[in-house]
C-alpha cells in the first residue's frame, strides 16, 4: 500500500507543476479592444476549439478532474 501511495504522490506532483505550466500557457479570457471592432467573432474566435488554446483548455480540464480524483484518494488512504 505504501509503494501505491507513493507512486499516486508523485503523479499528483507531476500533474500539479503540468496543470499550473498549462494555465500559465494560456491567453486570457476577455476579448479586450478587439470586441468593439467585432474581431472576436471572426474565424479564429469561432474555431478556438479546434485550436492551441482549445486544446490546452481540454487538457486542463482533464488534468485538473486528475487532479481533484487523485487528491480525495489521497485523503481517504491516509486515513485508512
Amino acid at each position: 500500500m505504501a509503494v501505491l501511495r507513493t507512486i499516486l504522490t508523485v503523479v499528483f506532483i507531476i500533474i500539479c507543476v503540468v496543470v499550473s505550466a498549462i494555465v500559465l500557457l494560456q491567453e486570457g479570457k476577455s476579448a479586450g479592444l478587439g470586441s468593439i471592432g467585432g474581431a472576436a467573432e471572426s474565424y479564429w474566435g469561432k474555431n478556438k476549439g479546434r485550436s492551441m488554446e482549445g486544446a490546452l483548455v481540454k487538457v486542463t480540464r482533464i488534468l485538473t478532474i486528475l487532479f481533484l480524483v487523485i487528491a480525495i484518494i489521497l485523503n481517504i488512504s491516509r486515513f485508512g
